[in-house]
């Protein structure tokens, strides 16, 4: 019988059972014999593969509704509209995302509830001291050039946790279309190097979002999933993002879907008490102290970019001037 010229020779053989021997080696020898007419590529079997893992777009779909609503989060706690740009999602090694972070940070370990493993939420400095500018007064400045020890305030911790507060509660809300989670703080650390929620070769999943404050530094909030926590629901990721692309959808879904994209548009709302009348040389002629007969509505009108839409009634409310809402206003008026 002729020797089945697909087997392995002794020599490839030892090579393959052998401690000792290196890639190349085992690389020449398989030339040498001439079984594979093809280079060989070192494969590493404890490595995670990523070509049967994760459907990202799946992932992407969370981030943005996760930047929309930290977006009206941030604006509720900080009286003032940040710009949020999120990055596409990426999976790296987990040392490769470790290497370009300084310290200080502050670097938060996350654990989902339904998901195994520990996350991160990893918020730069000039996000906090922006932050804490909104609140207190100031200009950011002198946050460059600080020293890798240095340590968080009570004040600048207390920023940070009404930030994790409105960001554990935009990522519910992100997932809730895929499943229900709810987010538990860990720990907090300053120095990356002191957080391991994988070994330095696993993966991670990367959600990095770029944020500007009004008149402050830009900065940036990573959201951080270990590659073998979001492993075990990829059926439903995939599943997710494959119902989206379907035709045949139910329409009420997308009828919903637009209207919850659509209720972030911001809209200027003005109140208008009454109206005067006057000729451009009694304003010209006006002084101090002079009183202007006002004629005054019966009820107030509610203007949403100069169109009248809600006749309404002022009064207050929690401390604050406030107008209740009466009736709608026919656009033919």
């Amino acid at each position: 019988m002729a020797e089945d010229s697909s087997r392995l020779s002794e020599e490839e053989l030892n090579a393959l059972t052998s401690e000792e021997g290196s890639d190349e080696e085992f690389s020449s020898a398989v030339h040498a014999d001439g079984a594979l007419g093809t280079a060989v590529k070192p494969h590493n079997l404890v490595t995670e593969d990523t070509t049967i893992g994760i459907n990202l777009a799946a992932v992407d779909m969370i981030t943005e509704r996760f930047t929309r609503r930290l977006r009206l989060g941030l604006l509720e706690v900080l009286r003032t509209s940040p710009r949020i740009t999120a990055d596409r999602v990426k999976t790296l090694p987990f040392s490769e995302y470790l290497k370009d972070l300084k310290a200080p940070l502050s670097v938060n370990t996350v654990r989902l509830s339904g998901l195994r493993g520990t996350s991160m939420v990893v918020i730069d400095p000039s996000v906090v001291f922006a932050s804490l500018d909104n609140f207190f007064g100031g200009f950011g400045r002198g946050i460059d050039g600080l020293p890798p020890g240095r340590m968080f305030t009570p004040t600048e911790t207390r920023i940070i946790n009404i930030m994790l507060e409105v960001i554990f509660a935009s990522m519910h809300e992100a997932w809730s279309p895929i499943m229900e989670i709810s987010c538990e703080h860990v720990g907090s650390e300053i120095n990356p190097a002191f957080v391991q929620i994988v070994d330095e070769n696993d993966l991670v999943i990367v959600c990095h979002l770029e944020v500007e404050l009004p008149g402050q530094e830009r900065g940036a909030i990573d959201v951080v999933y270990p590659f073998a926590t979001l492993k075990p629901i990829r059926d439903v990721l995939r599943g997710r993002v494959q119902d989206s692309e379907d035709p045949s959808v139910d329409h009420d879904v997308w009828a919903r879907e637009l209207a919850g994209a659509a209720s972030d548009a911001e809209l200027e709302h003005r109140v208008i008490l009454g109206e005067i009348e006057l000729t451009l040389g009694d304003f010209n002629n006006m002084q101090v102290g002079e009183i202007l007969d006002l004629k005054k509505f019966d009820l107030a009108r509610v203007l949403v970019d100069d169109i009248p839409l809600f006749n309404a009634e002022v009064g207050t409310a929690n401390g604050y001037a406030a107008a209740r809402l009466l009736e709608a206003v026919e656009l033919s008026e």
